[in-house]
């Protein structure tokens, strides 16, 4: 099977699909990182997953996503029901363990932490009904 040859870029079309720009963007568009649920929390998610190998969009062409940006993101697309149970305002919520590559978040800077390609993040809950 012969494979078929693309034609090229049409002038001008860098420009219609990044404004302002002279090129196509030169860093990834997003991030590849590593979340695991523990405690409960993840079934809070679709299908109780555990394990989530996620793709998460950088802005303007930043190489680190901030924790504060990915809880976000988890919120936004990952967690299906209760989401009062994971996160308070802008943070985890009380009780919500998190691991940075097996670091204590607030280690790392809490929420202004940030993340880089292939890093794996740990969210465990301590609190459990009674």
């Amino acid at each position: 099977m012969a494979l078929r040859q693309l034609p090229p870029i049409t002038p001008g079309l860098e420009e219609t699909l990044y404004p302002g720009t002279d090129s196509l963007p030169s860093g990834p568009l997003a991030m590849h990182l590593t979340l695991e649920f523990g405690g409960g929390l993840e079934l809070l998610l679709e299908n109780s997953t555990k394990v989530h190998k996620v793709e998460v969009p950088l802005k303007d062409g930043e190489g680190k996503v901030p924790m504060k940006g990915l809880l976000s993101w988890v919120k936004a697309n990952l967690i299906k029901e209760r989401p009062e149970m994971f996160v308070k305002g802008d943070s985890v919520r009380p009780g919500v363990l998190v691991l940075i590559n097996d670091c204590d978040w607030e280690l790392c800077g809490g929420l202004d932490a940030e993340l880089v390609e292939k890093d794996v993040v740990v969210f465990i809950s301590t609190l459990h009904g009674g």
